[in-house]
């Protein structure tokens, strides 16, 4: 009976950590860049009670082994890096990768971080920095004149500076790519950080093959899809239920028995 209950609490453990994925995935549907996690679970090692082949009455050999499972136990939570719908914002800062690139954030400590969310903004001396103020490298600095800015598609910025007739190039935006992405760590505040797993930076600029192109003017959405992320609820309340319904019948199987003792 203990095996029972050892079993059923595993999954409703996974359950658990299945629905607190799904929450966060629900929480993040209006953030810029995000990507949608899932949650993936593995069978624990196995009881044989008897093994394959074993030899039964009179020599014969028994076809099938008999083994009882103990459970499940979650082992990793996946990043899906598919595209995010391109919304238009109107905004000339907003910067939408549309392939697989993503740009390269510097931080205080002078580590690289990575990030899908493009909603830049300008700091007080004209660079241009993330919502926290991490600057974007290579480093883009607009003039304190500047009237207007202009990025293209392979990621050249043109600032237009009163005064002059024909826009100044200021910077070109770089992006990177990982032969394993999902392998990044998750910072927070829209930061991937690379990893052993993820592999090493692949630096280019856009428009090259596998980097994507630059939309300005456009932010990417979030990829999470609303009604798939609450039919996964559903399934994961409902196994959740499930769970606990073997918890409860392993306790009244129990019951039974301390009852023939009477």
């Amino acid at each position: 009976m203990n095996r029972i209950m050892h079993t059923a609490s595993s999954g409703m453990a996974a359950q658990q950590m299945n629905v607190d994925t799904i929450a966060n995935n629900l929480a993040n549907v209006n953030t810029p860049g995000y990507k949608k996690s899932r949650i993936e679970f593995q069978d624990l090692l196995y009881q044989t009670v008897r093994p394959e082949g074993a030899v039964t009455v009179e020599n014969a050999m028994a076809p099938n082994g008999l083994q009882m499972g103990l459970g499940t136990r979650p082992v990793a939570t996946s990043k899906m890096f598919m595209q995010g719908d391109v919304t238009e914002t109107g905004n000339p800062l907003d910067l939408a990768v549309h392939g697989e690139g993503f740009f390269t954030i510097l931080m205080p400590d002078n580590s690289r971080t990575f990030s899908r969310d493009g909603s830049f903004k300008l700091s007080p001396d004209g660079r241009l920095v993330t919502s926290d103020g991490f600057i974007i490298e290579p480093e883009i600095s607009l003039p304190q004149d500047t009237q207007e800015v202009t990025v293209s598609t392979d990621g050249l910025v043109y600032a237009h500076v009163a005064g002059q007739s024909q826009p100044e190039e200021v910077g070109q935006i770089e992006l990177v790519k990982f032969i394993n992405p999902s392998g990044l760590k998750n910072l927070g505040h829209n930061l991937y950080q690379q990893t052993v797993t993820s592999g090493d930076p692949i630096f280019g600029s856009p428009a090259e093959e596998g980097f994507g192109t630059i939309e300005q003017g456009y932010l990417e959405s979030s990829n999470v899809d609303v009604v798939e992320e609450m039919v996964n609820m559903i399934t994961a309340q409902r196994a959740y239920e499930i769970n606990s319904k073997v918890v409860r019948t392993a306790d009244d199987m129990m019951s039974i028995i301390n009852q023939m003792k009477r």
